[in-house]
């Protein structure tokens, strides 16, 4: 990230997370009812159970994996929030974890919102691995807490994941094909960031019976769209695709230019010329100091004490470079330098000219996709009878609370205020005071850069699905990306309309002669850029790295 960018956004961060001080208070269970709550009260164990079974890899492994990670629940260690407030903590690291816990009756999303909110707090911090909540599916045969793993089937899954390349809010559900009854889990494209972060963080999935969705992150949005445009693969297949007999015709030729047949060399074309040549006008600059050397032996250096010329040769002084040079046009030999030959050709080849023969790009037919079916409602999702977590990390003491699953986001909403809202500043006040002053710009400042990257994804993330509407909603941002962005507001031509609320349809056409700018190119750039800052890959976690990639894929 430029320099530039990143001390305009400190500077919008700062203002946004200035916290007063405030005192521990005593944990008090709630009395909101919904379908799901759990707070790890005193007999959590009697809806929670770990898993017994084990897991390969990959498929052709040998070798599998049992889960035993170990679950326990407690305070937090780092930072703690509210008295007497106990969370599921994951305890193990490099390990394989599971556990479940199973609705009194299955929750049926049909016809309903569907609201899914929990607490993550990353008490050693998350280097490599995932912090994400499965909501299971309920089937026939029932759910079997022992033998829960990752071939169990679930509904959803949502929450973060981190490792290697990957760094995201996963939402994923599985969809069942009306036509085959197959089921294909479907990813969101373009995910959030997470917050990684030693505090708590709440993240909420909200889906619509319309099929919009939004994704919160401490209660301030971070992604909407829709189940039918916003994942991949998409739910409803093409209408059309193209013929798998379709093939294309031996004489066809889709080459648009073609060398000049009837072209020919000229005959003053040298094509053994020099790309350059010697300046033979050059002279030597005044003041060139051709007898001194650019580097010589440092004249204040003393041998030491201990060296021992027979035991570790003759001493040497190190090199410095010479004063002399410093302010001379140039030292040693001179040599005169080279400049274009402009006699340069270079090969001769023929002119490009139109191909007579050319019929255009050819592509197949398309036909009626045999597969096609159109499901309008994919937010009727399958029942679900339980919730879990099924996870590998590099990173222990990963910490989970207040799990709210129910058909009310203002209730999720209540639940959050009563809990993580209460408890966030005091854990907030606590990071303050760990710091000793001595470190405390330093800390500050990491903390700041912490804050800074995320404000920027968050930006970015945006950016990339409508730059209009990100520019809307983060002015202080753009502002800062200004520069890098310049080419992007010329193209749409929209910077006074971004900033005072106009639409598309009030564009003001780029300048004559203004250069076209790739909008996405130069996107995905800064993305990258923020990215590449923002993700550590691991040499010692190459299975976790791999197993990512695949669920990816």
């Amino acid at each position: 990230m430029k320099p530039a960018v990143a001390a305009a956004l400190a500077a919008f961060v700062l203002a946004e997370v200035a916290q007063g001080q405030v005192e521990r208070t005593p944990f008090t269970p709630t009395t909101i009812q919904a379908p799901f709550i759990e707070q790890f009260t005193a007999d959590w164990t009697e809806r929670w159970s770990t898993s017994q079974a084990s897991k390969k890899q990959r498929e052709d492994d040998e070798e599998a994996f049992k889960y035993d990670g170990l679950w326990v629940v407690e305070e937090p260690s780092v930072f703690p929030g509210l008295v007497g407030d106990e969370g599921l903590t994951l305890k193990s690291k490099a390990k394989q974890h599971a556990i479940s816990s199973l609705f009194d009756k299955p929750i049926d999303p049909k016809g309903k919102p569907l609201v899914v909110q929990y607490e993550v707090k990353l008490q050693k911090g998350l280097t490599c691995g995932g912090a994400y909540l499965k909501l299971l599916t309920e089937s026939e045969q029932g759910i079997q807490a022992e033998e829960f793993s990752d071939k169990t089937p679930y509904t959803i899954m949502f929450g973060p994941d981190k490792c290697g390349t990957t760094n995201k809010v996963h939402f994923i559900f599985r969809h069942k094909n009306p036509k085959t009854g197959e089921i294909e889990e479907k990813h969101l494209k373009n995910a959030p960031y997470p917050k990684i972060a030693k505090t708590s963080t709440l993240y909420t999935l909200i889906v619509n019976p319309d099929n919009s969705f939004e994704i919160l992150i401490n209660g301030d949005s971070k992604k909407k769209g829709s189940l039918l445009e916003d994942f991949q693969p998409a739910v409803n297949p093409p209408k059309e695709i193209d013929d798998p007999e379709d093939k294309k015709p031996e004489d066809w030729v889709d080459t648009p230019r073609i060398p000049d047949p009837d072209a020919t060399k000229p005959d003053d074309w040298d094509e053994d010329a020099p790309l350059e040549i010697v300046d033979e006008e050059a002279t030597i600059p005044d003041g060139w100091l051709e007898d001194e050397r650019h580097d010589i032996p440092d004249p204040e250096a003393v041998k030491p004490e201990e060296w021992d010329d027979e035991e570790d040769g003759e001493w040497v002084p190190p090199m410095v470079p010479n004063p002399k040079c410093e302010e001379a046009p140039g030292c040693g030999p001179w040599t005169k330098p080279t400049i274009r030959n402009p006699a340069y050709k270079g090969k001769w080849s023929a002119p490009l000219i139109d191909n007579p023969a050319y019929k255009g790009v050819w592509a197949p037919r398309k036909v009626p996709n045999p597969d096609y079916f159109e499901d309008n409602s994919p937010a009727d999702f399958t029942p679900i009878a339980g919730v879990g977590f099924e996870l590998w990390t590099m990173d222990e003491d990963i910490l989970f609370d207040n799990i709210y699953i129910g058909h009310d986001a203002e209730q999720a909403s209540a639940f959050a205020k009563e809990t993580f809202h209460v408890k966030l500043p005091i854990e907030q006040n606590k990071e303050e005071e760990a710091n000793p002053k001595k470190e405390q710009e330093g800390g500050a400042a990491a903390n700041l850069v912490e804050k800074v990257r995320g404000t920027a994804n968050e930006f970015i993330a945006k950016a990339r699905e409508n730059p209009v509407e990100a520019i809307k909603e983060m002015p202080q941002v753009a502002g800062a990306f200004g520069a890098a962005f310049a080419g992007l507001l010329a193209l749409v031509g929209l910077v006074g309309s971004a900033l005072g609320g106009g639409g598309p349809s009030g564009a003001r056409p780029a300048g004559k002669g203004a250069k076209k700018v790739d909008v996405k190119e130069k996107v995905d750039k800064v993305a990258a850029e923020a990215k590449s800052s923002a993700v550590q890959a691991k040499d010692s976690v190459t299975k976790r790295a791999t197993a990512v990639a695949s669920k990816d894929e």
